[in-house]
């Protein structure tokens, strides 16, 4: 276990420990300064230790029940810490059926949170798709004691900013509460197609700027409560019509048009400091000249989003268990395509452990390299030390 010496050695320089938090390291105006640096320096240092299978491990986020075996997680005992150890991922998403109660959620959070920091130095990325409206894993269960929000259709109707803000920091609080620190939220979709279903009532509108304001009151209020927050669904799920949980969808903008509607909020959340953004399964042929759902699309996620935009914060996939996906590839393939592409993190693969061998069989033949392994972990690894 390399890297639980390394990221033990980090965290202590950090102020991390076995508690649920880590010490925000102070900012400074100057990228240069002695403190940019110094986090840079220790980065450099955990990634010269961890083992090539401990970094691979940091590039997902899956469901508890990926590595468990069990039906549904409800609670976090010794199977969870040695499942831990054994698969130190990035981070878990949770769904309704894991969440019964209040005092069971912050139990079973909380020792994950505790696992994974014994186990790496760093916490993990305990996540939720948490929108409000219809898409509310915690809200949507009945078993919690929180305000009711409806969906960001009527608030981007209302023309309301400041409900917008209100809307994340409701739900930010009570996640907090709970013990998440990750939102797949806020939507950040423009309604350009009025045959859309699949984000119709979870759009703020049509309108891209009021969408861009909507989407970044939200994360502000979100992250004021202490939640990192997700710009969904790149490059823009408003301009389909298909679903891609149920197969391939598309949109036949060509760049330029996109570039004069859909990827208005996410150039704007860029110019506000986004932390992440979750690029979608669906496909521009117009832009791509292919049918390759932009997840796995270097030309999307790398030309367009890193270097055409200047995003050079995290990028996560959409749920590579969607129809999307696992209609055309197999977890493995996905997975490597996905890290080909430019994302850091790939999302509810599949097959965990087929999508895990299948990075590391990729690094051994050549397909990937390390050096590409560890650029993805070092942005993960910025955005966990500066985690509150």
């Amino acid at each position: 276990m390399a890297g639980l010496l390394c990221l033990a050695m980090l965290a202590s320089v950090s102020g991390c420990g076995t508690s649920n938090t880590v010490e925000k390291p102070e900012q400074k105006e100057n990228p240069d300064s002695q403190e940019t640096v110094s986090v840079q320096q220790q980065i450099d240092s955990c990634l010269e230790d961890m083992t090539l299978e401990e970094k691979v491990a940091q590039l997902f986020i899956i469901q508890p029940e990926a590595i468990l075996d069990v039906g549904t997680a409800v609670a976090a005992g010794d199977a969870t810490r040695e499942a831990i150890n054994q698969n130190p991922v990035g981070g878990f998403i949770y769904f309704g059926d894991n969440l019964q109660s209040k005092e069971q959620t912050q139990e079973m959070l909380k020792n994950v949170q505790t696992y994974s920091m014994e186990r790496t130095g760093f916490p993990a990325f305990l996540s939720v798709d948490e929108e409000g409206g219809t898409v509310a894993r915690v809200a949507g269960t009945g078993n919690f004691d929180i305000p009711k929000i409806g969906d960001m259709a009527d608030i981007g109707a209302a023309g309301d900013v400041d409900a917008a803000k209100q809307v994340g920091e409701d739900i930010g609080s009570y996640l907090a509460e709970l013990g998440f620190n990750l939102d797949f939220a806020p939507v950040a979709d423009v309604l350009s197609n009025p045959e859309n279903t699949v984000v119709r009532d979870r759009s703020f509108g049509n309108d891209p700027e009021m969408v861009s304001d909507m989407a970044i009151a939200v994360s502000d209020g979100l992250e004021e409560k202490g939640i990192l927050s997700t710009y969904k669904h790149f490059p823009g799920h408003g301009a389909t019509s298909a679903d891609t949980h149920k197969g391939y969808a598309y949109t036949d903008k060509t760049l330029e048009e996109l570039e004069a509607c859909e990827l208005i909020p996410f150039q704007r959340c860029i110019a506000d400091g986004a932390k992440i953004i979750m690029a979608a399964h669906i496909s521009a042929p117009n832009v791509t000249g292919d049918d390759t759902p932009t997840s796995l699309s270097k030309t999307m996620v790398t030309d367009i989003l890193r270097e055409k935009m200047g995003y050079t914060g995290l990028v996560v996939t959409d749920a590579m268990n969607m129809g999307a996906i696992t209609e055309e590839y197999t977890s493995a393939e996905a997975a490597v395509k996905a890290l080909q592409a430019g994302v850091d993190i790939v999302l509810m693969p599949e097959n965990y452990q087929q999508a895990y061998q299948g990075v590391l069989d990729a690094v051994a033949d050549g397909t990937l390299t390390e050096e590409r392994i560890n650029e993805s972990v070092t942005r993960i690894l910025t955005v966990k030390l500066d985690m509150q």
